[in-house]
């Protein structure tokens, strides 16, 4: 059972015709081992092979196979256990938790109980409005996965494919120290990040990679905890959020009608938005686990543990911290930056040398949004950092203004070159000259003299008459030039 370390605030409460709700959030996230091999044996983990392709006499549990631990797959659960700040359990056990898979052949999982590979660690989560929630988790074990039922290929028969059978997971399960969807949906978005950073985990939702299941729970303020239920195997992070806030209003609205909360296991049914019962929960006596006869208990070195933590990543918590401090950038853009390594990275390759606060700018909002926009990986950019990096170069210089350098990063987007070539070639150069601004301000003023009459009323116009000289000259006039020409001709200064 659950015990709740947090208390939500009053704007996390959710409303019932009884009061106010507080929902009890945990999370067991299942993410697959990144390794070119399984937990136990030889056999590939690589995604998308024939059916059965990647099966080794051990993954189909022949008689007389024994398990092997993969060394590098202790490794990863190790690298991961340091990336959390947790606590690294020199020795543990394997433990055959005991229940049917039809896609898996020896009859039971291979996974850790009482004696994990890691103990406690924290996650910290940048929340919009600028609260740092920091989750507990409990503990991080190794098991192997299943295979995979297929239903659909004839009307009489499952076929099972034991391509993923015995890959390496890794059980990373959180304290239920998150008091609402959008807190679970930052845990699982960090943790990814974390995991990718690491390089242990692939994060790819979409092949199965990383899942979530969820422990949902509701109480009075501050009361005692409820019964939860678990939904299982949610393959995204938004449905993570959806799931949650569905389950929590059903559990209320069962408890306000004068029911019981049953617990068990539940699914969710994106379609529907909602979720539907499974079967009831299983306590872990019903699994009968014992430690695994065929392996001995899993004993390594505090220096194998330290040689691995010298050879880690800086990580996105400390990666922010230094983006904040060495190139001045706000927190928020900070955070916005290494939410990905690559990200990071292609950032860091464009403010090099330049200006850091400019260089933000333009790969957050112009970048990162067409990107998104264009559902690309930073990856795919057709912009690469030299580019990009040549554009601020243009900006800052004074060569081109800022509406230029977004038909200047169009160009190259979509028909790539050196920024300060297609400038020379495409005639893009900022209009410095006086004279030349001079004499488009003098037009517009002449062209206009009724809004010269009202702009004297109402000096605010001054933004107009920008515009006006802007188109005049193409966008290519510097606007702080065409400002204080504006002025003096006006008489606003």
């Amino acid at each position: 059972m659950f015990t709740a370390f947090r208390t939500a605030k009053p704007s996390q409460y959710l409303k019932g015709a009884t009061g106010d709700w507080e929902v009890i959030i945990g999370l067991e996230v299942h993410a697959q081992v990144a390794s070119n091999a399984k937990l136990f044996s030889g056999a590939s983990t690589a995604f998308g092979g024939a059916p059965n392709d990647h099966v080794s006499l051990v993954d189909a549990a022949m008689p007389g196979m024994l398990p092997v631990i993969n060394e590098e797959c202790v490794a990863q659960a190790v690298r991961t256990g340091l990336g959390l700040e947790a606590e690294i359990n020199l020795k543990s056990v394997f433990d055959r938790k005991n229940y049917f898979y039809p896609d898996l052949p020896q009859g039971y999982q291979i996974s850790q109980y009482k004696s994990p590979i890691v103990g406690e660690g924290t996650v910290r989560l940048d929340m919009p409005d600028g609260e740092v929630v920091e989750v507990g988790v409990e503990r991080l074990h190794l098991e192997q996965d299943a295979g995979k039922s297929i239903h659909d290929q004839s009307p009489n028969h499952t076929f099972v494919d034991l391509n993923r059978s015995g890959v390496a997971l890794m059980e990373i399960v959180s304290k239920p120290d998150m008091r609402s969807g959008d807190e679970a949906k930052a845990y699982l978005s960090k943790l990814r990040t974390i995991l990718r950073y690491l390089g242990t985990c692939d994060g790819d939702m979409d092949k199965g990679n990383m899942r979530a299941d969820v422990n949902v729970s509701v109480r009075k303020p501050g009361g005692e905890l409820g019964t939860r239920c678990e939904i299982k195997n949610v393959n995204s992070i938004r449905f993570v959020g959806q799931a949650i806030d569905y389950e929590a209003r059903r559990q209320i609205g069962i408890i306000e009608d004068g029911g019981t909360i049953k617990q068990e296991t539940r699914l969710f049914d994106p379609g529907k938005g909602e979720t539907r019962s499974m079967r009831s929960k299983e306590e872990a006596h019903d699994y009968r686990y014992f430690p695994d006869p065929d392996l001995l208990p899993l004993e390594f070195t505090q220096a194998w543990v330290d040689e691995l933590k010298a050879g880690l990543p800086e990580l996105p918590d400390a990666k922010k911290a230094r983006f904040i401090a060495q190139y001045g950038v706000t927190p928020y853009d900070a955070m916005v930056l290494t939410l990905e390594k690559a990200s990071a990275d292609f950032y860091e390759d464009v403010a090099k040398g330049r200006d850091a606060k400019i260089a933000a700018n333009w790969v957050i909002n112009e970048l990162f949004g067409r990107l998104n926009k264009e559902g690309k990986s930073i990856e795919e950019s057709p912009v690469s950092a030299a580019q990009l990096g040549g554009i601020v170069d243009l900006i800052v210089d004074g060569t081109i203004s800022g509406k230029i350098a977004k038909d200047l990063f169009e160009i190259v987007w979509t028909e790539g070159g050196d920024p300060k070539t297609l400038v020379e070639t495409r005639g893009l150069k900022q209009v410095t000259d006086t004279g030349a601004i001079e004499a488009a301000v003098d037009a517009v003023i002449a062209a206009n003299p009724d809004k010269v009459e009202q702009i004297k009323a109402k000096p605010t116009m001054a933004g107009w008459f920008v515009g006006q000289v802007m188109k005049q000259t193409g966008g290519k006039a510097n606007p702080q030039a065409v400002n204080e020409i504006l002025k003096a001709k006006l008489g606003l200064e």
